[in-house]
């Protein structure tokens, strides 16, 4: 493979960027007291990204004084939006704002448009400017970009958390000064979708089975997404969270995309426990946003494990 990004890379992103500036955030903010608590209050935002299209976020924010660390948690694949991801401890929400935001199709942004999952992953995918997923970049930087606008938030420990996505805003907006990223279909798509039938890379190499004639077009849309190419552009602390040995992702595979991003990058293979990785995540995210001899925020029963 080439060591130099697809023509176009630079004017296709450029333009992004473009339109997002061109299109007001128009945000607005709503309370939303059943969700808030005595330590953190939780607010509902609605704001605009390229379209125009309308995007709802949940903004949970600590009471006291601030600024304070904050957890970006990006746009997911996947139809359903948490205020924090399923299984993190609730006292997260009380040391760090978080925000997390539902790009387009996905449930509370999925008005006019609701995606079918699987399905997003290729809706479109026959032309870069007809795939959904310009879109949901769009939205994943223009969460950041409202996000930054907030008194409260510390612009010196911002993380962002998730998957390709993650990465990909941490390419795009140096606000970013921390990643913990997943890396599942991203990198190096086609070549890796035709190895494995689990999602969500099943997803490109189902759509190529039904569609080869689009295999040349499908190709050059992904390039302008893969991870490969925005390595270079990430400065921030990032951890990967990769695949065990056997799997895709795994350390093997991330090799180079460790080694081109241009930040200090950690790496740990999956201990094929969802215990033990979250474990591993949550320390690396305290150690670097808290301080060395903070204590982790985990659930209780992981709590003896500290």
């Amino acid at each position: 493979m080439s060591n130099q990004s697809p023509i176009g890379f630079e004017q296709f992103w450029n333009d992004i960027d473009k339109d997002l500036a061109s299109t007001p955030i128009a945000p607005e903010v709503e309370h939303i007291p059943m969700r808030s608590t005595e330590a953190v209050d939780l607010y509902g935002v609605h704001l605009t990204s390229v379209g125009p299209y309308r995007l709802f976020a949940y903004l949970s924010i600590p009471k006291g004084p601030g600024p304070f660390p904050v957890i970006y948690y990006v746009p997911k694949n996947g139809s359903v939006h948490e205020i924090i991801p399923q299984g993190t401890a609730t006292g997260i929400r009380e040391r760090y704002l978080t925000f997390s935001i539902a790009s387009r199709g996905m449930r509370n942004s999925d008005r006019p448009y609701a995606a079918m999952f699987p399905g997003q992953l290729t809706d479109g995918l026959e032309t870069s400017d007809s795939y959904v997923y310009r879109g949901i970049a769009a939205d994943a930087l223009r969460g950041l970009e409202y996000l930054v606008t907030r008194p409260e938030v510390d612009k010196s420990r911002i993380v962002a958390w998730g998957n390709d996505n993650a990465l990909l805003a941490a390419a795009r907006r140096s606000e970013i000064t921390h990643v913990v990223s997943t890396p599942a279909y991203l990198l190096d798509t086609v070549e890796h979708a035709v190895k494995t039938s689990s999602y969500p890379l099943a997803e490109f190499s189902d759509y190529l089975r039904l569609y080869p004639e689009r295999t040349d077009e499908v190709k050059a849309t992904l390039a302008m997404y893969n991870l490969r190419w925005h390595a270079s552009s990430i400065n921030t602390e990032t951890l990967l969270r990769a695949n065990h040995e056997g799997g895709i992702y795994s350390p093997k595979v991330l090799a180079n995309l460790e080694k081109n991003i241009s930040g200090n990058v950690a790496v740990h293979e999956s201990e094929q426990s969802s215990f033990k990785d979250g474990l591993f995540a949550e320390k690396w995210l305290t150690q670097k946003l808290i301080g060395p001899n903070a204590i982790p925020i985990v659930p209780e029963h992981w709590q003896s494990y500290v």
